[in-house]
Formats: structure tokens, C-alpha cells, sequence
């Protein structure tokens, strides 16, 4: 028999179906692979005994002929995601020992299609990091390496632990989150698909809250059709989520014709900035020529406020961070710090949060306080939200020009190794999500395909941007470029 692990989802979903397989059978397979790579450190609460229990129910509705596509389909599941009795933690000691007495709706929806959770997977402290390197579980591994060297490599942030487990083979698909890139900035740094749909597509009840204007979960798979078939999954409408769009959820995985004559794609002149490493601009020009041999037509465009979204991101962020965080105080759950005779509740306040956060949860908390205090209100935050609003504008202006979908680079570059930026500025490494923090201040749905390899043999992967609700359509250009891109490499197993 193959190696069940190498399948994807839908070649998974198909053998669960043919019966060439069953769901204990690549339910175990999956199990002895996370066992085999703790050096990747990407599962950090690994759940076998519900695995076991969730193949063994998913193989009797296959049995009987009801299996929907996740039925019996293996998954890693972020730690952002609240998942019933099991720790939940965001990656944060402020949340030790927290155990969720519900699962997040995202969640539930995946249990009810039949699909077995493999366990929790590594991420970023409360998803603010591009590097998998603030966790108060460690560092996630990127599972690539560069040329012969022995360097750790970052698989990305927040999402790190989804991307690496995915590349790795260590589940089928996984669930990740994106606020300002976290699904489509680790998705390129490993070679795999990742895609933010619309904001309000997915609901965010149950996953832990960073920017509630901004975050939105979405699936981190092997390839488009997996991407397709996980994200309609993953959506709809939920009464539990005031921003959850109520609006029908098309097939996704039935659009991906891979015909995309006629389309027109926009390539932004904004995102051509200097310093660009050369093989991130070759490659962006391979792809607009790929989907113009592909049928398209490949026309220029102008997004004049991008030079502004990376501030405008970093004020808007961490202002709703910190509104989000200031109920983690050590009183109805979570981590309670040890006091001193005489403390008294704000001594429990001030201890709970110095032990639990971590320096750049702090950092971004202690920047959204001053950008919302009195006298700061309409010089920062006031001042970021209507250039938030010119942005979005820019990319109304575009689709209603006839644009169809934007190309873009996903990262400036591939991924680096871990600590590399650990004595650079902040806003160095902020600098990560430069391609991809407009799609969430806008709201719209971008997703990253892996697109070649750089001169060390890593991964690069480029951005689609599509119009908002769009996402079928979205996920047919990628899966054009895929198809065109023909990128197959796997990382060299080291681990």
C-alpha cells in the first residue's frame, strides 16, 4: 500500500470511498508520522485517543454510504481554535490549562462532516509573530532546509504549525487563521496552498480573538482542490457571529475548471518596491505569463494607498489586541500568577499578565493602549481607519474596472532561518506581511499558491487577490496557475 500520508485530502476523501482504505488505517498512519517528527515541534497537543474514536464513527457513516467529503479525513487543527476538553491555549501561558467546555464553530462543523482531529497544532503567542518564534511551546521547523544546510528554517507565523505539519505530511489539511497574512505568509514559506477567504465567509466564534476586524480562519492544504473542497467545509453563516456573512456557499471544488480565458488579471505597480530580492520579481513576472499563455489578459494596475497599509495595519492591529486581551487577568481562567502577602487585585492583575504574555504580545498590547488613549485616538488610530477605508477603495476601483483577480508575491522572500531576526527592529520583520496585510484591511479573499524554488532550493509561493465572495472564482485562477506552475517538490526528509 502507498504511503497513506503522502495523499491528498481529495485522493484521502476518494480511497475512503473505494474502500481501498479505511479511516482507522490512515487515521494510524498520520499518528505514527507525528510521533516520528516531534523535531518539527508543530503538534503541541496531540489528541490519538479522540483520533481513534473519530475514525472508528467516521468508518461506519462510510460503511453505510454517508460520507460527506471530510469524512474520515485526517486534520491538524490550530491552537487558536477552541476544541472541546481539549487545551486550548493560543499559544500563550496566560492560557495554561484552559480547556474549552465547547469547540469553536469551525470546529464543529468539521466534526459533523466526519473529519478526525490529529491534535493541536503550533502557532505564533495569540497569532501576532511572522515566524512561528513568539509560542510558549518553542519554535515550529519549517521541514525544507536551504541547500546542505543544517539550519533551522521559520515555517511561517502564526500560522507556522499548520504550514509545517502540513508539508511535512503530518495531516491531510489543516485549519489556520489570518489577521495580516498568517495563513498565506507560512502557506509560501512551505510550499503548500493557503487562502484568507472573505472576511465573514467563516465564522470566528470559538477562535481566540487577536483583531476581530481583521482575523479570519481558512484552510492550509496540499493544493487547490483540497483548499476548495476544506473551505466549503469551513463556511457559513453562524447566528453566533455577528460578522458571519448569511449568504449560500457555493461548490467550490466543482468551479476549478482551470479555464481562465477571458479573465483579466491585474499586476498592482505598487508591490514592485525597491530592494525586491530579483527571484521574487522573476517569479511574479513567470506567473503573469503563465496565466497569460493560460488565456488571461494581463493588464497593469495602480493601488496607490498600499504604501500605507503596513501602518495602518500596525496601528489598527494591536488597537484591537488590546482591547481583546484585556480579559486575560488571571480571574475566571487561564494561567493566575502566585501573590505576595498584602497584594491586592491590581498587584493579581499586573503579575497575571507580566508572567502570561509574552514580549511581543506585550509590545503590541502597550502600542494599541497608546494609539487609543485620550489625545491619540484621531492623531493614530481615527487617522489609520480612513486610510484603512482609501485602501479598499483602491481595490473597488480595480474590480469595478474589470479586474478580475490581482497577482501579487506572497512573502519578499523565502523563509530564514530561526533567530536570524532576533536582533533586527520590529518593524523589520513586520515587514514580512508587506504583501499581504491589504487583503485584510479590505476584507477580501487572497490566496497564496507555491509558484517555484529560490537559488537554495526553498520555496516561493505568489498571491492571488479576488474580488470579495469570489472565492470559487479565486480558486480557479489559482488552480490554473497551479497547473501551469507545476510545483511538486517535497522537503528532503531530515527529521
Amino acid at each position: 500500500m502507498t504511503d497513506l500520508t503522502k495523499l491528498t485530502l481529495a485522493q484521502a476523501r476518494d480511497g475512503l470511498r473505494a474502500k481501498d482504505f479505511t479511516a482507522p488505517e490512515l487515521t494510524e498512519a498520520y499518528l505514527a508520522a507525528i510521533d516520528a517528527a516531534d523535531a518539527l515541534n508543530a503538534y503541541v497537543h496531540k489528541t490519538p485517543e479522540i483520533a481513534r474514536q473519530q475514525a472508528e464513527f467516521a468508518q461506519t457513516r462510510i460503511r453505510a454510504g454517508m460520507s460527506p467529503d471530510l469524512c474520515g479525513v485526517p486534520l491538524g487543527i490550530k491552537d487558536l481554535f477552541c476544541t472541546n476538553g481539549v487545551p486550548s491555549q493560543a499559544a500563550s501561558r496566560i492560557l495554561d490549562g484552559f480547556k474549552p467546555p465547547y469547540d469553536s464553530t469551525v470546529t464543529e462543523q468539521l466534526h459533523k462532516q466526519g473529519a478526525v482531529m490529529l491534535g493541536k497544532l503550533n502557532m505564533d503567542e495569540f497569532a501576532m509573530g511572522s515566524s512561528n518564534e513568539t509560542s510558549c511551546y518553542g519554535n515550529a521547523v519549517n521541514p525544507w532546509r536551504r541547500g546542505n544546510e543544517a539550519t533551522a528554517l521559520t515555517p511561517g507565523g502564526s500560522s507556522g504549525g499548520s504550514a509545517a505539519a502540513v508539508a511535512a505530511d503530518l495531516c491531510a489539511a489543516a485549519t489556520g487563521t489570518d489577521t495580516g497574512g498568517s495563513i498565506r505568509q507560512p502557506a509560501a514559506f512551505t510550499g503548500i496552498v493557503g487562502i484568507k477567504p472573505t472576511y465573514g465567509r467563516v465564522s470566528r466564534w470559538g477562535i481566540i480573538a487577536f483583531a476581530s476586524s481583521l482575523d479570519q480562519a481558512g484552510p492550509m492544504t496540499k493544493d487547490v482542490r483540497d483548499a476548495a473542497i476544506m473551505l466549503r467545509a469551513m463556511s457559513g453563516h453562524d447566528p453566533k457571529d455577528s460578522t458571519s456573512a448569511d449568504l449560500p456557499v457555493p461548490d467550490f471544488e466543482a468551479m476549478l475548471t482551470g479555464d481562465i480565458r477571458g479573465k483579466v488579471i491585474g499586476l498592482p505597480r505598487e508591490y514592485r518596491m525597491d530592494g525586491m530580492p530579483g527571484e521574487i520579481e522573476a517569479l511574479w513576472h513567470r506567473g503573469a505569463e503563465m496565466l497569460r499563455d493560460a488565456g488571461a489578459e494581463i493588464r497593469d494596475i495602480s493601488l496607490p494607498h498600499t504604501k500605507y497599509a503596513l501602518p495602518a495595519y500596525y496601528v489598527i492591529a494591536p488597537a484591537e489586541a488590546s482591547s481583546n486581551l484585556a480579559r486575560y487577568d488571571g480571574v475566571r481562567f487561564g494561567r493566575r500568577a502566585k501573590l505576595s502577602q498584602g497584594d491586592g487585585i491590581t498587584d493579581m492583575y499586573e503579575k497575571t499578565r507580566a508572567e502570561g504574555f509574552g514580549p511581543e504580545v506585550q509590545r503590541r498590547v502597550m502600542v494599541g493602549t497608546y494609539v487609543l488613549s485620550a489625545g491619540f485616538y484621531d492623531a493614530y488610530y481615527n487617522r489609520a481607519r480612513k486610510v484603512r477605508a482609501l485602501i479598499k477603495r483602491d481595490f473597488d476601483l480595480a474590480f469595478a474596472d474589470g479586474i478580475d483577480a490581482i497577482l501579487t508575491p506572497a512573502t519578499p522572500s523565502s523563509a530564514f532561518g530561526l533567530g536570524e531576526m532576533a536582533n533586527a527592529d520590529p518593524v523589520q520583520m513586520y515587514l514580512n506581511d508587506v504583501f499581504t496585510v491589504t487583503v485584510n484591511l479590505a476584507g477580501l479573499p487572497g490566496v497564496s499558491v507555491p509558484a517555484g524554488l529560490d537559488t537554495k532550493g526553498l520555496p516561493l509561493g505568489l498571491q492571488l487577490i479576488g474580488r470579495p465572495w469570489d472565492e470559487g472564482d479565486l480558486l480557479n485562477v489559482a488552480y490554473s496557475l497551479e497547473r501551469a506552475a507545476g510545483f511538486m517538490a517535497k522537503p528532503a526528509k531530515w527529521w
